[in-house]
């Protein structure tokens, strides 16, 4: 009589050590993740505030236009820029000898993690700095 030695499989401590790997995986990646995409909220109201800056300044390099359209609806009408996602903008600008525009996005997602925020502020980076959950860029300092 031949006698089948058929044990194939894992053994239950080789399945939990498995999945034990997996959890500790996955308790590293998952704030990295988390943090990657809360970063990627801050970046879209900077790359916003950069748009307009660029389309002001192509605005500006056409000789007839004298002046910078300052509401949200002139903005986007006039240079053609729409804020991304729910984010929100306004420009402002000052005249005289030391004239600013202002550039102000208001993160609409409200995600833009305040550890990201915190070190970019108007002392650091008077050009272009976080106000809460608003992106400030001043064009012409």
């Amino acid at each position: 009589m031949i006698k089948l030695n058929n044990k194939k499989g894992f053994t239950l401590i080789e399945l939990m050590i498995v999945i034990a790997i997996i959890g500790i995986l996955a308790a590293i990646a998952i704030p990295n993740f988390i943090a990657y995409r809360d970063k990627s909220y801050c970046s879209r109201a900077e790359s916003d505030a950069n748009n307009i800056a660029a389309a002001i300044a192509d605005w500006s390099s056409i000789p007839t236009n004298t002046s910078v359209p300052t509401k949200t609806t002139a903005a986007s009408t006039y240079l053609g820029f729409q804020a991304s996602g729910n984010n929100t903008l306004t420009v402002a600008a000052t005249t005289g000898v030391s004239a600013t525009i202002t550039i102000t996005v208001i993160d609409g997602s409200s995600r833009c993690s305040a550890s990201y925020r915190t070190p970019m502020t108007s002392t650091a980076n008077p050009s272009s700095y976080w106000n809460g959950y608003n992106y400030v860029k001043i064009m012409g300092q």
